[in-house]
C-alpha cells in the first residue's frame, strides 16, 4: 500500500523562488534539500504562515508531488524551459527556479538567479545547499495562496491530544510523522479550495 507522508515548515521568505509556483506547475528545486531529498511522488509538501509574514496560522502552498527530476533532467526539459531564471524579466521570470546543472566535467553551473551573488556570479554557500539533494518536485495539484491563505482549520492545528500542530511545524523542520488520518483530513480540506496560483508572492509588496 503506498504510503503518502506531508512535509510541512514556516515560509519566512515568500517570494516566488521555492517553491515557484508559475507558468501552470509549482516547483520545488531550491532550498528545503531535506524535503526534496525524502518527497516521493504521492507526497505533500506545504509551507505555513509565520509571525514575520504575517500569515501566521494560515496555509501559504501546498503541493502533492507528481514527478521527482534530477537537476539535469529539469534543466534539459522543453516543458521547463520558461522556469529557468532571468533577473532582467519580469518578476515571475526574475525568480525562476531551473537554475542548476551540470557542466561536461560534471561540476555544479548556477546561472545567475536569486541564490546567485549580486554581480551574478555564483554564489557557493547556496550551490553547496542547493545541491546537497539532487531533486526538483513538480506538481500540477497544487494551490499558492501568498499572504492571503486560508486559515488552517483547528482540528489540523490541535490533531488528537492536540500535541500535533500543522500550523507549528518547528524552524526549517521537515516533520513527516502526521498521522495518516491527519494526511487525509488535510488532503480532504485542500481539494475545498482554489486550485492553482491564486496571490502574488508577500514579498513582492503588491508588485505583479
Amino acid at each position: 500500500m503506498l504510503i503518502v507522508r506531508l512535509y510541512s515548515y514556516k515560509v519566512r521568505y515568500d517570494i516566488g523562488f521555492a517553491p515557484n509556483p508559475f507558468h501552470g506547475v509549482c516547483t520545488l528545486a531550491t532550498c528545503k534539500p531535506r524535503i526534496r531529498a525524502g518527497a516521493s511522488v504521492g507526497d505533500w509538501v506545504i509551507g505555513v504562515g509565520s509571525v514575520g509574514q504575517g500569515t501566521l496560522g494560515r496555509l501559504v502552498f501546498g503541493m502533492q508531488v507528481d514527478e521527482r527530476l534530477t537537476f539535469d533532467e529539469y534543466w534539459a526539459d522543453e516543458r521547463f524551459q520558461s522556469k529557468k531564471a532571468d533577473r532582467h524579466g519580469s518578476l515571475k521570470y526574475r525568480y525562476g527556479d531551473n537554475v542548476y546543472h551540470r557542466d561536461a566535467g560534471g561540476q555544479w553551473v548556477q546561472s545567475d538567479c536569486r541564490h546567485s551573488l549580486e554581480d551574478g556570479s555564483p554564489n557557493m554557500d547556496h550551490v553547496r545547499r542547493d545541491t546537497s539533494a539532487d531533486a526538483v518536485l513538480i506538481s500540477k495539484r497544487f494551490s499558492y495562496f501568498g499572504s492571503q491563505g486560508p486559515v488552517i482549520p483547528h482540528s489540523l492545528r490541535a490533531w488528537g491530544d492536540a500535541s500535533v500542530d500543522l500550523g507549528e511545524p518547528g524552524r526549517d523542520h521537515t516533520y513527516t510523522a502526521y498521522p495518516p488520518e491527519m494526511i487525509q483530513e488535510f488532503a480532504t480540506w485542500f481539494g475545498t479550495l482554489e486550485s492553482g496560483y491564486q496571490h502574488p508572492p508577500k514579498d513582492w509588496g503588491g508588485l505583479t
